[in-house]
């Protein structure tokens, strides 16, 4: 038990006494008759008194028949003793008792009371209710962690080499400062890590302390602001004196933008709190007093919104990009993750990491746990090939919703649909391979395609996107071709707000409009800058060029679907009486072979994509929500 039980304990053993004593006070008053005291002079003149206390205030006499009254004294009635004293009475004298430990205690209860209250409230508002105590305002909420908490290498990061690379340094000049500072040379003070969510910015972290063998201080950007002003600058002076007694020592900080925010941005009104943080963060990493073993790593996904004085060197001198992993390093993150996991010899780590380009570091953790959770739910001892192509799909399309009940005529209608999007993305130019046709549904698609690219792509050509586009118009013209105007449903919502992404993208971004030219006309949502002016008349054009694009995708969709009905209709049969259809099924459909279906599956068609889904049927009513799918790369 702390100091502090103890004294909020015995602040309530001190208010249980007092109200004992206090009450005990009262109990010989309680059944006293109060009366002037004329009438206990009157009283004892006639002899009915047996007896009487004189205090200092009062004077209490008890009857012959056992009757308690009392009366007060008045300061002028000193003589009150010896009066009673001559009419035969019996007197007690009790100077004292009017300063009895139960009064005082009940004349202080009050304050006792409010002055407890007072202190719980400042303890809830200043410590945060992290049990730091009321005096412990602006002190640090960085924790310290060491090997006892689990430490962390490089052998434990995969996927992200140069920035492992560009942090070797810092870890060499913890172990060994001599052989740098010899020839003059000084470590980085900051390094700053860049890149989207989940590429383990935090685990890179955690590795160089791990493999520098030094205290490694976290805290979030977010502990430093308070409502008060002045608590996030005491926070920042106080982390650093922590580290100067721990040096060298790495003092990370997650998620820096929501305290490393350019000042004076003028939108939104400015937050004083915030920007004196960074006023003592600044001066703290390289001010008049030189910290030296301490080396600051910051992780953001926002780098645009940083202060630039936070980004000068001398502070955050290295800025480390983390980005997602390429095939290679697909491979080792999932090596990494498999570790503890009994896998079957089928299992090829090579063939996942082809299948999934675009994923994270997090994302692939997640793949590999969802597949030993399937295998777990269907009794197996060990995980196979398929439970991680079953938690491929689950991850990308949703699970599976088999007991959902759909009608004969809209299950035909979704077939028709998603053999639209699968026929003109096998006949259309620089399409990628369709791996997998479905009418299962799946979250809130009643059916989808799953379109995969051969390798990790960072640039899109002009012949893709238009390709794409007549892709995602192919199950709107699907419905029209085969079962008339009138029939056309909305399930298309989500394929014709991609469609309108992606020529948006290629007339106001990408400069891929003759009409428009190569100008930039795209929106910007930062808040934080001043936005694009387009005049009425550009902004007609713009939206003129943008229906052709989705008009010729249209066009090229329902020329695919004339010229090779059967095919099509073929492949919606299958699908049918299939449910699922892979891309070696659908390619033996087009060359009228039915699809086989072996005892063990086949393997995957073609890597995966973390933008799979290019065509889907959506169950929508009156609206729907906005597709999944990023932007055009």
């Amino acid at each position: 038990m702390n100091m502090r039980n103890l004294a909020v304990w015995g602040l309530i053993a001190a208010l249980v006494v007092a109200m004992m004593i206090a009450m005990q006070g009262s109990s010989v008053a309680a059944n006293a008759e109060k009366v002037p005291i004329s009438d206990l002079r009157q009283m004892a003149t006639e002899g009915q008194l047996a007896e009487v206390t004189v205090t200092n205030d009062r004077v209490t006499a008890q009857t012959s028949g056992g009757d308690t009254y009392y009366a007060e004294k008045l300061p002028t009635n000193i003589e009150a003793s010896t009066w009673f004293a001559d009419q035969g009475v019996t007197v007690n004298e009790d100077a004292e008792s009017g300063f009895s430990l139960g009064g005082l205690l009940l004349n202080l209860l009050p304050l006792i009371l409010i002055l407890g209250l007072f202190l719980f409230l400042m303890r809830q508002m200043q410590g945060g209710g992290g049990g730091r105590g009321a005096m412990s305002f602006g002190k640090s909420r960085a924790r310290m962690l060491t090997e006892k908490h689990g430490r962390v290498t490089f052998d434990d990061v995969a996927g992200v080499d140069e920035a492992k690379e560009e942090l070797q340094e810092v870890v060499e000049f913890l172990k060994d400062p001599s052989r740098f500072q010899r020839l003059g040379g000084k470590i980085p003070k900051g390094a700053l890590l860049i890149g989207p969510p989940g590429t383990g910015k935090t685990l890179i972290a955690r590795a160089v302390a791990g493999e520098a063998g030094v205290p490694f201080f976290t805290i979030s950007g977010s502990d430093f602001v308070e409502m008060f002003v002045g608590v996030g600058a005491s926070r920042v002076r106080d982390m650093f004196e922590q580290a100067k007694r721990n040096a060298p020592c790495i003092i990370f900080i997650d998620e820096i933008d929501a305290v490393g925010r350019s000042r004076g941005a003028g939108i939104g009104g400015g937050n004083d709190e915030r920007e004196q943080t960074l006023n003592q963060l600044l001066v703290e990493m390289d001010g008049f007093e030189s910290n030296e073993g301490i080396i600051i790593i910051a992780a953001t996904n926002r780098p645009d919104v940083l202060d630039p004085a936070l980004l000068r060197p001398g502070r955050f001198d290295r800025q480390v990009t983390v980005n997602n992993p390429d095939i290679m390093g697909r491979e080792r993150i999932l090596k990494v993750h498999m570790r503890n996991v009994p896998l079957a010899k089928d299992v090829d780590p090579k063939i996942i990491a082809r299948g999934t380009p675009g994923f994270s570091g997090a994302d692939l953790a997640n793949l590999v746990n969802e597949a030993a959770l399937l295998a777990a739910r269907r009794g197996k001892r060990v995980v196979a090939m398929q439970e991680f192509e079953d938690a491929k799909d689950k991850v990308l399309m949703g699970p599976e919703k088999r007991s959902m009940v759909m009608s004969d005529k809209e299950k035909r209608l979704t077939a028709y649909h998603e053999a639209g999007h699968a026929i003109v993305s096998l006949k259309m130019p620089s399409t990628d391979p369709v791996h997998k046709a479905t009418i299962i549904p799946r979250g809130r698609a009643l059916g989808m395609v799953m379109q995969l690219p051969e390798d990790d792509k960072y640039s899109q050509t002009r012949q893709e996107m238009t390709s794409r586009l007549a892709v995602l118009m192919g199950g709107r013209v699907a419905e029209e071709l085969a079962f008339g105007e009138e029939a056309v449903t909305s399930g298309a919502s989500s394929d014709i707000q991609m469609a309108t992404r992606i020529a948006r993208a290629m007339v106001t971004s990408y400069g891929l409009s003759d009409e428009i030219g190569p100008v930039d006309y795209s929106d910007n949502s930062d808040p934080y800058s001043r936005p694009n002016h387009v005049s009425e008349e550009t902004s007609k054009r713009i939206e003129e060029e943008v229906r052709k694009l989705i008009q010729h995708g249209k066009d090229e969709a329902r020329r695919i679907m004339t010229d090779y009905k059967d095919q099509w209709t073929a492949i919606a049969e299958g699908l049918l009486e299939y449910e699922t259809l892979t891309g070696q099924e659908l390619n033996d459909l087009l060359e009228g072979k039915p699809p086989s279906r072996p005892d063990e599956p086949d393997e995957p068609q073609g890597p995966a994509s973390a933008v799979p889904v290019i065509g889907k049927r959506r169950k929508n009513l009156g609206g729907d929500e906005p597709g999944g799918e990023p932007e055009p790369a």
